[in-house]
């Protein structure tokens, strides 16, 4: 499938990667200055819905650069321009309202950086695009850093292919440790009666439970999240038949407030989850984000994170199935 050169031009952007032969993120902007406004890209994206999706599943990663993008209000109209079914975010991290289909990335510290992950991951029904709006670009880092997943998995199927299909096997067990109510110190600060809206916690079990996990209620109103045990990758359709890294063992092993191991309750060797990590980031793609950028995933095939940043930074955030 060619890029239709009459409706956009293909651009670049610092730290871009070919991938398995195609560019990541394809950068897309105006033809002509003069349809750079809102209601021309608009009127396109709508003219080429299909095409669009099609790109968007080739390169992962597709970002529009240089159109005149202002606000919460004009990242809606993009968003409902596909007529994509919107997904609840289900996660912990704190996120405020802010228009419509829009709300905020993430409210923890920006010195805390956000690791790499698939949106939802662990809950059933991930959504399958993950898209971010840059209104205020921050004076220094901060960049959204992507990894194609399927590599992770080629890379660690090189160094530990016994140990990837023994876990693989097994499944993995999590588990998520959560306050009652909000922590804006944490970038895991989102408490249970927010996550999953309502203070009833005979409520919050069945809505759990229709997630895919268990609680267990702790002394002083917090609560452990235990996820059913889950597959290391995954393999989607229209994806090449690329299998996936679709799991959160690195994020979540050994930290103060999760864990990770094998559903039969044996540990993750520690080499295998540290070279992982490293993998991970040496597979990252980040560019400086500029006002107006409008950024779009494909979240069945594409972590994310945040890398940390100074203030002031506005990025706005919308998930769809």
């Amino acid at each position: 499938m060619e890029i239709s050169c009459k409706d956009f031009k293909v651009g670049r952007c610092e730290g871009q990667k070919v991938v398995d032969g195609e560019t990541m993120p394809l950068v897309l902007q105006p033809l002509e200055p003069h349809k750079s406004d809102t209601k021309s890209l608009l009127s396109t994206l709508k003219q080429n819905k299909g095409w669009f999706e099609q790109v968007l599943i080739r390169n992962s990663a597709v970002l529009l650069r240089g159109f005149d993008v202002k606000n919460a209000e004009d990242f809606n109209d993009i968003i409902e321009a596909f007529g994509w079914d919107e997904a609840r975010y289900i996660g912990a991290g704190i996120r405020k309202h802010v228009y419509k289909r829009v709300w905020t990335a993430n409210e923890g510290p920006l010195s805390e950086p956000i690791y790499f992950h698939h949106e939802m991951v662990l809950v059933k029904g991930s959504p399958e695009k993950v898209m971010f709006f840059c209104e205020i670009p921050p004076p220094e880092g901060g960049q959204t850093p992507l990894v194609p997943s399927f590599r992770v998995t080629e890379r660690m199927l090189e160094e530990f292919p016994e140990a990837v299909e023994e876990v693989e096997a097994k499944g993995v067990n999590y588990t998520l440790t959560a306050l009652s109510t909000n922590d804006t110190s944490s970038i895991r600060g989102k408490g249970w009666e927010d996550a999953f809206g309502t203070p009833d916690k005979a409520e919050a079990e069945r809505r759990a439970k229709a997630l895919g996990m268990d609680l267990e209620w702790l002394p002083g109103g917090g609560v452990k999240t235990v996820f059913y045990p889950q597959a290391l990758t995954q393999v989607y359709d229209g994806r090449k038949g690329r299998r996936m890294w679709f799991n959160a063992v690195v994020g979540m092993h050994g930290k103060e407030t999760s864990s990770a191991m094998l559903a039969d309750g044996t540990e993750i060797p520690e080499t295998f989850v540290k070279r992982c990590e490293q993998i991970i980031e040496e597979e990252s793609i980040q560019f400086k984000w500029e006002k107006g950028d409008v950024l779009f995933l494909d979240n069945m095939a594409v972590l994310h994170g945040r890398r940390t940043s100074l203030p002031p930074r506005k990025v706005l955030v919308a998930i769809c199935k």
